[in-house]
């Protein structure tokens, strides 16, 4: 689906807008109420339009500089950004508090703070209490009711990543509703509920192909559905202190996964470089010849609009710059399809020949041909577009590392997925014409070999090669040339790097196959937004404590930086770059990220971690309005200690 902006013109445009939100929104909704209203299709299309923005927020619309609030507050394109809350990426400054010591329990209403909001899911809840006093056929009352309930379903299911307990609310709420009291409903119950409804959006949304243009159809529930049931599934597994079974979700995720299996197809229009142009198209038809996107939003030229690629770190970095890290570039495999150390142990590595070290970026040849997909090498794309026009007569341009907004990166790794290079797009501002995808068939490959593995504990090769490795085909993994680069079940690549991390970071074992899924899966959907919540449902927070760290600033690049270069930095200002003041590296040379945090840990650019963070606190406002609700475990001692 293809979903177009002029339906959220028309949403916006209708006027059903809620009130501000305070204490589960105890004031009447500013909606119709007039029976008049629920009577036609058409009342009911436009009261479910304004929902449509709410939760497939694409990069945004506008300036596409709002804070984006589930739960972390990352500015700008939730897609481009979100992964500066994992251990993926690092934005700007010296300091981290976000998933830090000092992040408190908010004192403000949850409409202020961390995701405690409510307005969204009392209109859904006021469609469904109405809509069916319009007088149509079951089968398209169904269908608009599907629509709410699949947004129901989207709503909770974060909401429970976010708090795990949640009140599970079905009616509208008056100034005088009970329900303004009640307590937090006990998670099984609220995702048993969860299940319910994205089961009856499933049955009620039309067939793919019969919907109307721009709606919700059967396809993308069964999308939905598929996350929810891995998440939840995963979670249960993995976090025993729950004592819930997840068996019930796993089915339900491959049941979902099963019904979109064939159905699309990895896009491959532009050959070699397919993975990366998928992300860089744009206008109402962006999506037309990709057979991979379940969900995308869509954007009107010379109507509707954002300034996302304006901002866009590789443009101009006044908005959020960032930088890869090196853990993640780790993670990607060498073009024989074997990590970059193949034996050995820490200290003492067996490194694999196509690895060429690091400086200099030559850590970026050899790999997986995603990484300079997704990360460039200095004078690729940006080259050819600085600061709003062409700009070929200075030859390669090197990123300026600092750890201020004016850098264009913090670690000397510059992204490069989602970057246009575009001058068209960037001079339309707020009227950029992006598109981005939020469903696609590549994450499903890999939600369906995850979830095969957790139900059997292994896979299948024709699983395998129809998931992980239809994926290394199409970012242009050459088989013919290293055989090894197709992943074979029972010959899994030694990692002894990362076998490390898993065994000190993590309290189960993970296989061999089962870290080659969730490396593909941290390679493929990389800078989609997907790497934090991972990380909960794994329970796997504790690999934020994993150091981070940049490039290693060498002697060569030391030479490169000392000031003799401006014409070939970007903007100049950073061509000197001195150790100590404006970057600091760690013993073995490396830039680390977050170097001045005031974290009580022995080494700097370490994040700290606290299994109580894998749930977010109440606003202390709203327990204070409902004596009812309880905090979530461990965040009142952890104040306490401070």
């Amino acid at each position: 689906m293809k979903l177009k902006h002029y339906i959220y013109a028309l949403g916006l445009a209708a006027s059903l807008h809620a009130c501000n939100d305070d204490f589960m929104e105890r004031y009447p909704l500013d909606v119709p109420t007039d029976n008049a209203f629920w009577t036609s299709e058409n009342d009911l299309k436009l009261f479910l339009n304004k929902f449509y923005p709410t939760w497939i927020k694409g990069h945004y619309s506008g300036w596409s500089d709002s804070n984006y609030l589930y739960p972390l507050p990352v500015k700008g394109s939730p897609l481009a950004y979100g992964d500066v809350y994992s251990d993926n990426a690092v934005r700007t400054g010296n300091e981290f508090s976000e998933l830090g010591e000092n992040n408190r329990i908010p004192t403000g209403s949850g409409a202020n703070n961390n995701g405690w909001v409510w307005s969204d899911l009392r209109n859904v809840n006021y469609f469904l209490t109405h809509y069916n006093r319009a007088d149509l056929p079951k089968e398209t009352l169904d269908k608009y009711a599907g629509e709410a309930y699949f947004f129901k379903s989207w709503e909770y299911y974060r909401k429970v990543m976010i708090f795990g307990d949640v009140p599970w609310i079905t009616k509208e709420l008056n100034t005088d509703s009970e329900e303004l009291y009640m307590p937090r409903t006990p998670r099984a119950e609220v995702m048993d509920s969860i299940l319910l409804c994205i089961n009856k959006a499933v049955a009620g949304l039309p067939e793919k192909g019969k919907e109307e243009s721009g709606r919700l159809n059967k396809d993308i529930a069964n999308f939905l559905k598929a996350r929810i049931c891995l998440f939840e599934g995963t979670y249960r597994k993995y976090h025993t202190e729950l004592g819930l079974d997840g068996s019930k979700f796993l089915k339900e995720c491959e049941t979902a996964c099963e019904a979109l299996l064939g159905k699309y197809t990895l896009y491959r229009g532009d050959g070699e470089t397919s993975y990366y142009k998928m992300f860089t198209v744009k206008g109402a038809n962006a999506f037309s010849d990709n057979p991979e996107v379940i969900l995308g939003r869509t954007y009107i030229p010379d109507e509707y609009g954002h300034a996302f690629q304006r901002y866009y770190d590789q443009n101009n970095s006044n908005r959020q710059a960032m930088g890869a890290t090196r853990g993640f570039l780790e993670e990607y495999l060498c073009a024989d399809g074997r990590p970059i150390y193949v034996g050995g142990s820490e200290g003492n590595y067996e490194v694999n020949p196509l690895f060429k070290g690091y400086g200099m970026w030559k850590e970026l040849d050899n790999r997986d041909p995603r990484l300079t997909q997704t990360v460039c090498r200095p004078g690729e794309y940006v080259t050819i577009y600085k600061n709003g026009s062409v700009d070929l007569a200075n030859g390669i341009e090197y990123p300026n590392i600092s750890y201020s907004s004016s850098g264009s990166t913090v670690t000397g790794y510059r992204f490069i997925k989602h970057w246009m290079g575009d001058q068209i797009e960037n001079d339309a501002v707020t009227k950029g014409v992006q598109a981005a995808i939020e469903f696609r068939y590549g994450e499903l490959l890999l939600m369906y070999a995850e979830v095969e593995y957790e139900l059997n504990g292994t896979l299948t090769q024709q699983q395998v090669d129809m998931t992980i490795n239809a994926l290394r085909e199409r970012a242009g993994y050459d088989f013919n040339a290293y055989p090894t680069a197709k992943l074979m079940v029972g010959q899994e690549p030694a990692d002894p790097r990362l076998d490390k991390i898993y065994r000190e970071k993590l309290d189960y074992t993970v296989s061999p196959l089962l870290r080659e899924i969730r490396r593909e899966r941290r390679v493929e959907l990389a800078m989609e937004n997907r790497r934090y919540e991972d990380l909960m449902r794994w329970k796997a927070g504790n690999l934020f404590t994993v150091p981070l760290r940049g490039m290693k600033f060498t002697e060569e690049m030391q030479a490169l930086y000392d000031g003799s270069h401006t014409d070939r930095l970007n903007g100049g200002s950073a061509a000197k770059i001195t150790i100590g003041k404006d970057v600091y590296l760690d013993d073995e040379g490396y830039i680390i990220c977050y170097p001045k945090s005031p974290y009580k840990q022995t080494i700097k650019g370490c994040l700290p971690w606290h299994d109580y963070r894998y749930l977010w606190p109440i606003p202390a406002e709203e327990i204070r309005l409902n004596p009812n609700l309880v905090q979530n475990p461990g965040w009142i001692e952890a104040e306490a200690d401070k």
